[in-house]
């Protein structure tokens, strides 16, 4: 569930502010909703979140006229940027460009690299050895081959909890497709922003690739 909180990074006012409109979905794996709805992506990582945002993106166009549809790029971190590659993947005419913080590309390879081991093993239904089918069901790494949309790709250093290796994959993945995108590495930040220079910066590479591809024609 979306809260009243403030962060150096995830802050839906700032992309209102800069002139977008912003749209949130609280698809399945979101609390408020029950447990059971939490629980729900649980080995679900890319059917029931794909759908609900493909959902809630058409009802919110269908609602609100001032939305363009056809104008309009798709930003997520840590699931959220896992969900970015599986978009890029999977939904690849929904948006004029992508950004992904600190994203899962390999899934499987998650499940030897991450220091929070049981998250992987809880949402994959068991170790990669023991369950690989569930680490490569939703694997974006298995579907580079529809990726055309371009990508701002941000990774953090010290994140060990998505290690950097996920982040240069994507940024290797799109570069070897020649797609147009643009790799950032915060040296000295971890799974988040908390430098509030990085998150000057930070803000600057988004908001920078967002003109790059929404702004109107001049």
């Amino acid at each position: 569930s979306f809260g009243d909180g403030w962060s150096y990074r995830w802050n839906p006012e700032t992309y209102a502010g800069a002139g977008y409109a912003v749209v949130m979905i609280d698809f399945h794996g979101s609390t408020g909703y029950g447990q059971g709805f939490t629980d729900a992506i649980s080995q679900h990582w890319g059917d029931r979140p794909l759908e609900d945002l493909k959902k809630g993106w058409a009802a919110a166009q269908q609602k609100y006229g001032f939305l363009d549809g056809q104008n309009a790029c798709a930003l997520g971190a840590s699931y959220g940027g896992y969900m970015i590659n599986w978009i890029a993947g999977n939904w690849s005419d929904g948006f004029k460009c992508l950004v992904n913080h600190d994203g899962v590309f390999d899934t499987f390879g998650m499940g030897y690299s991450t220091e929070e081991l049981w998250f992987t093993e809880w949402e994959y239904g068991g170790t990669p050895w023991a369950n690989p089918e569930g680490y490569q069901k939703f694997n974006p790494a298995n579907h580079v081959e529809n990726w055309k949309t371009p990508m701002l790709v941000v990774q953090g250093d010290r994140d060990f909890r998505i290690p950097t290796a996920q982040g240069l994959s994507t940024f290797t993945a799109l570069q070897r497709r020649g797609i147009d995108s643009r790799l950032i590495v915060f040296p000295n930040e971890n799974h988040w922003v908390l430098k509030p220079a990085n998150s000057l910066q930070w803000h600057d590479e988004v908001f920078g690739w967002l003109n790059k591809y929404l702004a109107p024609a001049r």
